[in-house]
């Protein structure tokens, strides 16, 4: 959300609390709402900007795996390389001292492949780990963000049920409210 989320809840308190001073029961029923929907509102506001913060830190981090996983890989291809130049110079050196020196640099260079390897593969596996929980996080941040919507939109009606003394609207407005609460809600327990 690009707002403050709790200082916008303040002021909806406020005016709630004036317009339970005016001593008109329906009024203050609705005030009540407001200042409800108001607490919810900030609530699933700052739930929604931790789930997009954990999305971005989860991506970030999971882009770092990625670079380690090609710095490895990298540094595999590398080791391939050395390995076989060494290979062939075992084979075509005719003095046994040179051919010995060449094979075991080669089998060096296989074995510290394969160590490389497993450090890719463990790096790569790290980053998908992390991309399922950014997506995850990424997920909820949808549904808080449907979620503070719809509290809004309570407030907004709640604001014109007191204009207007239409129950209906206020009724409109829980309703709101209660779907709003439902899926922040949702967003915990199902995900």
């Amino acid at each position: 959300m690009a707002h403050n989320a709790a200082l916008e809840a303040h002021e909806h308190t406020e005016h709630a609390e004036h317009a339970a001073h005016e001593h008109d029961s329906f009024v203050s029923r609705v005030a009540i709402t407001v200042a409800v929907l108001a607490v919810c509102t900030a609530a699933a506001g700052s739930l929604e900007t931790m789930e997009g913060e954990g999305a971005l830190g989860a991506t970030s981090e999971a882009v770092l795996m990625q670079d380690r996983a090609t710095d490895s890989w990298n540094e595999f291809q590398a080791d391939s390389i050395k390995k076989h130049i060494y290979g062939i110079a075992a084979k075509a050196t005719t003095a046994a001292a040179d051919g010995d020196y060449y094979k075991k640099q080669a089998k060096e260079y296989g074995e510290t492949q394969n160590k490389l390897r497993e450090k890719a593969e463990d790096n790569e596996k790290e980053r998908d780990t992390l991309l399922a929980a950014s997506a995850h996080h990424e997920e909820r941040h949808r549904w808080l963000t449907g979620s503070a919507t719809l509290f809004e939109i309570g407030i907004a009606m709640s604001t014109v049920a007191i204009i207007t003394h239409k129950s209906w609207l206020w009724f409109s407005a829980a309703g709101f409210g209660a779907v709003g609460l439902g899926l922040l809600a949702w967003t915990y327990l199902a995900a």
